[in-house]
């Protein structure tokens, strides 16, 4: 990956709605240049895929949260939470917690039942989101990054 895929990959970033063409003119090349490294980038697994990013709140979901799980049934935790339809994410990870789970619902509530029904599937600790900062651009490492 060269320093023009990693601007086609800022600017899909920002926006994946843009034409071919203005992605063409602000990389500096011809609209079939510019198509075939997305195509290219698409194919090696780089894109994975185009999203619309929505607005959770606008969805009157104002309650997030962070749930992390000492669980006893790792595979029924995953199961529910897979099933569910608060939540966001779910990690599994090392160490004495053995889940993270990010959910965003309704109410305190909607919130409660959600503890509720996890609660055979291991104890929760749960972290109400105040606020949140969320990278919008992943850019590929290089060795310049941190200069």
């Amino acid at each position: 990956m060269d320093q023009i895929d990693t601007q086609i990959l800022k600017q899909l970033q920002h926006n994946a709605k843009i034409s071919m063409k203005e992605l063409a003119t602000t990389v500096h090349l011809s609209s079939p240049a510019v198509i075939e490294r997305v195509k290219k980038l698409e194919e090696q697994g780089v894109i994975e895929g185009y999203h619309a990013k929505v607005n959770i709140k606008k969805m009157e979901r104002t309650i997030q949260a962070i749930i992390l799980f000492k669980s006893i049934d790792c595979k029924s935790l995953s199961a529910f939470c897979n099933a569910h339809p608060d939540v966001l994410e779910c990690y599994r990870v090392a160490g004495e917690i053995s889940y993270i789970v990010k959910l965003a619902t309704y109410s305190v509530e909607t919130l409660e039942e959600f503890i509720d029904a996890a609660m055979p599937y291991g104890t929760p600790s749960t972290n109400i989101v105040l606020s949140s900062m969320e990278k919008k651009v992943i850019t590929p490492f290089t060795d310049n990054n941190f200069e």
